[in-house]
């Protein structure tokens, strides 16, 4: 999308959709968030609201290799290697590290929980940048409570994992799946700018910006009212 520059101060909400384990959902996070910045700098103002998807819901966390599984889904080692060397190369472009070899299968409910909790508490997009490098970088499972409890405590987000944990937020994150779901999201990462414009797939930082400022243009300067299978191409489905 193209147009104008935006006015000063123009306001733009951006709801996310998008999954710990979806590594087209981490390119595409780096680069609204580069996005974003370069928004700001030229005086607009981003709110960015994070929400929660499963690719797969159904999966429990045994700490098992990730590459086994993506073989196992994907018809077999070879088209499973296509798809990591794609999106290895496109991360690599971006500046990250992904590791598939290292990384662990795992369910993200209780990540989203986390990232939730950090979002109240101020540090939700840095809670997620933490939970993508821990899966797809540093080969952590991010599906043990004691892994979730240690990244919680690198950025100083209150939170228990454990024994009595009261598993507060879950209840607000089975919500948001579900309000996912309501509106048709399948595929991630999803940009939802001001409820109405929607930009699915890990775009360019260029379009990702263009988008900011064709919206700002479209809305005004106040908040508005709130109203295929696999990980090909820029984004993950279910």
């Amino acid at each position: 999308m193209g147009g104008p520059p935006p006015r000063l101060h123009a306001y733009v909400k951006v709801e996310i959709y998008s999954d710990v384990v979806c590594p087209w959902c981490y390119i595409g996070h780096t680069r609204f968030a580069r996005a974003a910045e370069r928004y700001r700098a030229k005086g607009g103002q981003v709110e960015v609201v994070l929400r929660p998807f499963q690719l797969a819901p159904d999966v429990e966390s045994r700490g098992e290799p990730l590459i086994e599984w993506l073989a196992a889904k994907f018809g077999g080692p070879e088209r499973a290697g296509q798809m990591m060397t794609r999106v290895v190369s496109a991360g690599a472009e971006d500046g990250l590290e992904l590791n598939f070899d290292r990384a662990v299968h795992a369910n993200t409910f209780e990540a989203h929980r986390l990232i939730r909790l950090a979002a109240e508490q101020g540090r939700g997009e840095e809670m997620l940048e933490r939970l993508f490098r821990a899966h797809f970088t540093d080969g952590l499972d991010i599906g043990s409570a004691e892994v979730l409890e240690k990244l919680a405590g690198e950025l100083g987000v209150r939170v228990g994992f454990g024994a009595g944990d009261g598993q507060e937020g879950a209840a607000a994150v089975r919500e948001d799946l579900a309000g996912a779901r309501a509106i048709g999201v399948t595929s991630v990462p999803l940009f939802l700018f001001e409820g109405r414009f929607a930009v699915s797939g890990a775009q360019p930082e260029d379009a990702l910006l263009a988008a900011l400022e064709e919206v700002a243009e479209r809305t005004g300067q106040t908040p508005a009212a709130q109203a295929g299978d696999g990980c090909d191409d820029d984004h993950c489905a279910v």
